[in-house]
């Protein structure tokens, strides 16, 4: 009888089948960990549940945004059909909540994907009327040359093989923009302070910049900053603003 036993074979498991289960149940530990994560983040974060009225009102705000930017686009504009300057800076300085989809496309064309960012851009009718659909999100004017240089020394930073790179070295600019003449820093500069003929070319280079956020510079107020608030053409006035936020 012992040697009946004995001589049963024993229970063989495959290599493959003992390592698939080995996977498998590492991948449930690890599946586990990130699930406790990410609970723990939600609760530091303060995660709230949204109520059913809460979705109704932000969606009612969404489509009355929606609304006032096709009233915005409508309205006419001789005040800025012909700009005292070629060269308009803008700065991003709301928007997230109660914003339309569609208004959120507009501010991500002119390259403004982030609260407190900021773009050179050339003048014209289409970037007037862009500007006129998203003015209670953003702030404009004509930046002079000491602006420009500051910014562009002090925040400058160009995409290069999808990294951002800060514009400390000469030969990164002169391999990315040789072909327009534009061979350094202070190039830079020109081409955007003067509007020079490759300032399209120079301006996509640059990545939008990173500013602070003011401390009192801006008052959250929506309305339009020649009637006291903070949205909208500064003119000259831009320059100021632009040197408490560099």
């Amino acid at each position: 009888m012992a040697t009946e036993e004995e001589s049963k074979p024993l229970n063989y498991v495959p290599e493959v089948v003992l390592k698939k289960r080995r996977n498998n149940e590492e991948w449930a530990i690890r599946r586990k960990l990130q699930l406790e994560e990410r609970v723990k983040r939600l609760k530091s974060d303060n995660f709230i549940i949204k109520k059913p009225d809460q979705f109704i009102r932000e969606y009612r705000d969404k489509e009355l945004d929606l609304i006032q930017m096709k009233q915005r686009g409508k309205r006419k504009r001789p005040a800025l059909a012909t700009p005292k300057s070629k060269l308009l800076f803008i700065i991003r300085i709301g928007g997230k909540q109660d914003m339309h989809p569609k208004t959120r496309k507009v501010l991500y064309s002119l390259r403004l994907r982030k609260l407190f960012s900021g773009v050179f851009v050339k003048a014209n009718e289409a970037i007037i009327e862009r500007l006129q659909k998203v003015e209670p999100y953003v702030t404009y004017g004509y930046p002079n040359l000491k602006s420009v240089k500051d910014l562009i020394y002090k925040k400058g930073v160009a995409k290069i093989n999808k990294e951002r790179v800060p514009l400390t070295d000469n030969n990164v600019i002169e391999q990315a923009l040789v072909q327009h003449g534009v061979m350094c820093i202070e190039d830079i500069v020109h081409e955007i302070a003067s509007v020079g003929p490759h300032f399209k070319e120079v301006a996509s280079f640059l990545c939008p910049f990173n500013l602070n956020k003011p401390e009192k510079a801006l008052q959250g107020k929506k309305r339009t900053f020649k009637d006291g608030g903070d949205s909208g053409n500064r003119e000259d006035q831009i320059n100021e603003l632009i040197s408490k936020m560099n």
